[in-house]
């Protein structure tokens, strides 16, 4: 069929692919927003960013608003490369999903 190479394997899981979408829509985005954008508990997306922060995929930064404490995501610029080359595979394989492929039907003509 394809080579799927340019696949990445850690953004294979859904939630991972939604949060660097997310963030690739954003120069820096609060924590909270993606919170909400992409429905998880704080726990959860917490989790999700340190797998991704290990990938080099997204930086965080905690800083405070007034006095209250926030954290501000950022794709980073290798994440952004990463989910580029993820969507064009995942393109050039639904690109061919229509596609008709040889008949392997056995003939009746035996």
């Amino acid at each position: 069929m394809t080579d799927h190479g340019d696949l990445d394997q850690s953004l294979l899981n859904p939630t991972r692919l939604s949060i660097v979408s997310v963030l690739a829509a954003n120069h820096w985005a609060e924590f909270s927003y993606v919170r909400e954008a992409v429905k998880l508990s704080d726990s959860a997306l917490s989790k999700q960013v340190s797998a991704l922060d290990k990938l080099g995929y997204v930086q965080a930064e905690k800083g405070y608003v007034g006095k209250r404490p926030r954290t501000w995501l950022n794709l980073t610029d290798a994440g952004r490369k990463a989910l580029s080359g993820h969507i064009t595979a995942l393109q050039h394989i639904a690109a061919h999903a229509g596609n008709p492929g040889p008949s392997n039907r056995p003939s009746s003509e035996e």
